[in-house]
C-alpha cells in the first residue's frame, strides 16, 4: 500500500488515550505504519511507541502502574507537587521498568511530531523527533503537563505545557505539511463538543506570569469545537478518515480502574478492526487529492 502523503493524527485525552493504544495495536498487527505521525499529550506518547514498533508498550505502561503512588498520587498533588509522577513516568519507566527502544525510534524513517504549548504566548509548538535527539522525552513530558496538576517543563529557554491547550487536534498542521490523506484517531464520540472553561480567574491567579497560557485555557473550547466542525466538513467530503469511540469511553481522563482501561483498549482494537477494510479503501482511493478546498473553513 502506497502511503505517500498520508498522515496519522492522534488526539490526547489523558488515560482515555488508551483507546488509541488499542487502535495502534491493530495497525501494528496489520503492518500499517504511516510515514507521518503527529500526536498531542497522550496521543504523543502513543505515537512514540508506534514509531518504535513496541506494540504492547502503550497498554502495559498505562495499566500496570495505575495504582502505584509513583504514577498517580493525590497526596503528592495536595502537598504541592504533581498528580502524575513525571520523573517516574518519563525516567524510571522508560529506562528501567518498561524500556523504550530509543534506537528503533531514532532510526525509524517515520516523521513523528509532538505538540506542546508555549506558556508565554499560548501558541502551539511542533517538535519533530529528528531535531530533539535525547531530549525527546522532555517534550513528551511537556505535551502531557496539564495546568493545576502538573509543573511546566523548561526547554531551551521556553516554558512548555500540554499541547492540547493550543492545538488539541492538529489536523490543520498535518494538512499544511502537505498530507493529502489524513487518518484521525479521536477519544470522544461523534457529536461531542467541549464546554467553556469555568476557572479563568483561578488560572490568572495561578499563572500570573503567563497571560498567553491563561488566554489559551479560556479560549480552548472555541478552537476545539471549531476544529471539530472543520473535521465534520472534511468527513462529509470523504477527505479524512476517522476512528472514534461509538459511545463515551469507560475510561476517564484520570482513571485508576484497570478493568475500565482494558475495556477502552479493547474497544479501540475492535473499532479499528471493524473499520480496517474501509480505511484501506480510503488510503488507496486515487480520487482523494487534497484538503486545500476546505482549509479556509473555521
Amino acid at each position: 500500500m502506497d502511503l505517500e502523503n498520508s498522515a496519522l493524527i492522534l488526539e490526547g485525552g489523558g488515560l482515555r488515550g488508551i483507546y488509541t493504544s488499542g487502535v495502534l495495536r491493530l495497525f501494528m498487527d496489520r503492518g500499517l505504519f504511516f510515514p507521518y505521525v503527529i500526536g498531542v499529550s497522550m496521543g504523543a506518547c502513543n505515537a512514540a511507541n508506534y514509531v518504535s514498533r513496541q506494540p504492547e508498550r502503550n497498554r502495559i505502561v498505562n495499566t500496570r502502574f495505575v495504582d502505584d503512588p509513583r504514577y498517580i498520587s493525590y497526596l503528592r498533588l495536595l502537598a504541592g507537587g504533581e498528580l502524575f509522577g513525571m520523573k517516574f513516568i518519563f525516567d524510571t519507566i522508560p529506562h528501567q521498568l518498561v524500556p523504550f527502544d530509543y534506537q528503533a525510534f531514532r532510526e525509524s524513517d517515520m516523521k513523528c511530531i509532538s505538540v506542546v504549548t508555549d506558556c508565554e504566548t499560548g501558541r502551539p509548538l511542533y517538535f519533530e523527533k529528528s531535531e530533539l535527539g535525547k531530549d525527546y522525552l522532555s517534550i513528551l513530558q511537556a505535551s502531557t503537563c496539564l495546568p493545576f496538576i502538573s509543573k511546566p517543563v523548561r526547554y531551551n529557554g521556553q516554558i512548555l505545557m500540554d499541547g492540547g491547550l493550543s492545538d488539541s487536534i492538529p489536523v490543520r498542521k498535518s494538512i499544511d505539511d502537505g498530507n493529502k490523506k489524513n487518518v484521525l484517531i479521536l477519544t470522544q464520540p461523534k457529536g461531542y463538543r467541549k464546554k467553556r472553561f469555568k476557572f479563568n480567574s483561578l488560572a490568572r491567579m495561578r499563572y500570573p506570569s503567563f497571560p498567553g497560557l491563561c488566554e489559551a485555557l479560556a479560549t480552548r473550547y472555541i478552537r476545539y469545537n471549531e476544529t471539530l466542525d472543520f473535521i465534520d466538513t472534511l468527513e462529509r467530503q470523504d477527505k479524512i478518515f476517522i476512528i472514534r469511540p461509538r459511545s463515551v469511553l469507560p475510561a476517564r481522563r484520570i482513571e485508576r480502574d484497570r478493568n475500565r482501561l482494558y475495556a477502552a483498549y479493547d474497544q479501540g482494537y475492535q473499532d479499528a478492526s471493524e473499520s480496517y477494510g474501509k480505511l484501506c479503501r480510503y488510503l488507496t482511493n486515487p480520487t482523494i487529492r487534497s484538503c486545500d478546498s476546505v482549509k479556509s473553513l473555521p
